[in-house]
């Protein structure tokens, strides 16, 4: 945790004239006047949800509105709860509940700095290290589904008695160079250089296949990586209204049916409309209501409203640590397989009694404590009534904090060289993916968890999370992206090849954020600088993605032109 400092819209001008190089006409006084255009384009965030620290620190800090609402205090707490580790300790410390199975022990761990996952080295899959935020995807190439004997984000560690799912050291990472259809050199002669990563995950490193899972013997499977992303900013994405997502959608398709574009998800899209029985909303009937929403998260696009997606999601399935709302474990898609396989390990079951009896009593939970282990640990593990380790207090600020994290404002905006960067990165074709601005609505927020603080003894009690969190109303913002996704048929791909467009703002400051060798760009971090990314967009291997001809006007500027864009894209 850092100091945090908010800037007014005043600062803001002396900032611009101040740090920046201001282009336009000289005032009578000798002193640069402002473009108020250009201007607004420092608020990447609009007005509510813009910060102006651009240090180390950028990515951590809150909105104006988290201070304009009195929940600082509230923000500091749920903060902790991003960078602390949680336990597996069950005596009453704070950050209790880690396991039965977890993937890291504390979010800071995939997100260092806030920001995207940094890339790691050659070598064994190393979870433990802060700034590995790798996750593995493990699926059917035939289908594209996950398998089901792993979770969608698998756990690679377990807390004893219980053994981890996957053995980290026998999974290793391996970088591969590539060379793409144009020689990795631009026409001027200028060199750059590409990779890719592979990942190795062979079976004895499984620890249902080692326990006789035969469906995970005999299945065929590939695994690719995907890097978190940054959690700042995401308040100010949940506040696009869904119309104005689906107005987004409709002008692509309409793209698409002219045949300007090819890559266009048409089974979720058509005619104007959602289609909603192919999956394109998001609904959640577990704890919801089953209110269908338009999707918007993730690079798969598979959450929809923010307070059941990114952070909301993951400070649960991360850890496995139970809240009133989830109640149970995190453990694989079929939700049965591992608890199966454990409940039958002799080791298990010898460690489970000393095990359970810290978590809960037999007059709590007498399913746990019967004559027949195996049952015991088979129903605690798939239970639907765990005890509660996180409670409402603390759930809720991290909530306050989760939406309540600000967009770095954007820096050197109003360079001449930057705005032409701009100029160019829009006369090329990247600003039909990577649209640079979106208006908020009324921000009504939508929680599909419906959750609501019933503890009596809770400051919160009686309120709903969408009552209390910070909202970004009317609010003109700049992330660069047209929130739908898309496909660039790179080597090693995404799982299905779909990827939304990430939003560009901010990432600029990844390195001196995180303290990464690299920038760390796309979903993967196989790029290591903005050029190599943009190259990417081209190098197809299945096919011609939409962003070709985008990265054939890139590769045909002059490098002082393509400096310019690298500039800008850093800028924002």
């Amino acid at each position: 945790m850092k100091y945090k400092i908010l800037f007014s819209g005043l600062t803001l001008l002396a900032y611009t004239c101040t740090f920046t190089a201001c282009k336009d006409d000289e005032g009578t006084d000798g002193t640069k006047e402002v473009d108020p255009s250009v201007t607004a384009q420092y608020y990447t965030g609009g007005e509510l949800g813009t910060s102006f620290i651009v240090s180390s620190a950028a990515y951590e800090q809150p909105t104006p509105v988290v201070d304009d609402l009195g929940l600082s205090n509230a923000f500091l707490r749920g903060e902790k709860m991003f960078e602390k580790p949680f336990s597996s300790n069950t005596n009453g410390g704070e950050r209790e509940g880690l396991g039965p199975l977890y993937v890291r022990t504390s979010c800071i761990h995939c997100h260092p700095g806030y920001g995207h996952g940094q890339s790691q080295a050659d070598g064994w899959f190393n979870t433990n290290e802060v700034g590995n935020g790798y996750l593995l995807v493990v699926y059917n190439p035939e289908t594209d589904g996950y398998v089901t004997w792993l979770a969608g984000m698998p756990q690679s560690h377990a807390v004893a008695p219980f053994k981890d799912p996957l053995d980290e050291t026998k999974i290793s990472i391996t970088w591969k160079e590539y060379t793409d259809n144009y020689g990795n050199t631009f026409p001027d002669g200028e060199t750059y250089s590409l990779r890719y990563p592979e990942v190795s995950l062979p079976r004895e490193a499984v620890y249902v296949i080692n326990q006789g899972y035969e469906d995970a013997t005999t299945s065929n499977y590939e695994v690719r990586l995907e890097s978190t992303i940054g959690v700042y900013g995401t308040g100010l994405l949940d506040a696009i209204p869904d119309d104005s997502i689906t107005a987004q959608w409709a002008k692509e398709e309409a793209a698409y049916q002219k045949g300007y574009i090819k890559d266009f998800r048409t089974q979720w899209f058509s005619n104007g409309s959602w289609v909603a029985e192919n999956g394109a909303y998001y609904t959640n009937k577990n704890q919801g209501d089953g209110t269908q929403k338009v999707r918007r998260f993730t690079y798969a696009m598979s959450r929809g409203p923010l307070m059941d997606a990114a952070g909301i999601n993951a400070i649960w399935n991360i850890t496995n640590v139970t809240r009133s709302d989830r109640k149970y474990n995190y453990l694989d898609l079929n939700g049965k397989i591992y608890a199966t396989y454990a409940s039958k390990d002799p080791e298990v079951q010898a460690g489970f009694n000393a095990y359970i009896s810290k978590i809960t009593t037999a007059e709590e939970h007498p399913e746990f404590f019967t004559e027949d282990m195996e049952s015991n640990i088979f129903s605690y593990l798939t239970s639907k009534n765990l005890p509660v380790e996180m409670n409402d207090d603390d759930f809720i600020d991290f909530a306050i904090w989760h939406r309540g994290l600000a967009v770095p404002a954007a820096r050197n905006i109003d360079d001449e060289d930057i705005q032409e960067g701009k100029q160019l990165f829009t006369q090329i074709g990247c600003a039909q993916c990577h649209r640079p601005s979106w208006t908020t609505g009324s921000d009504e927020v939508y929680d599909p968890n419906l959750f609501t603080v019933k503890d009596e003894s809770s400051k919160y009690y009686g309120k709903s999370l969408a009552e209390i969190v910070p909202t970004y109303p009317n609010q003109l913002i700049w992330p660069y992206t047209d929130m739908v996704q898309h496909k660039l048929y790179m080597k090693n791909d995404i799982r299905t090849g779909w990827c939304r467009t990430t939003p560009l703002w901010g990432r600029g400051l990844h390195q001196n954020c995180t303290g990464a060798q690299y920038a760390d760009r796309l979903h993967d971090c196989r790029a290591r600088n903005v050029i190599e990314a943009i190259m990417w967009h081209a190098t197809n291997v299945n096919g011609t993605s939409d962003a070709t001809h985008s990265v054939e006007n890139f590769r045909n500027l002059s490098k002082e032109e393509r400096d310019k864009v690298v500039a800008f894209i850093n800028a924002i």
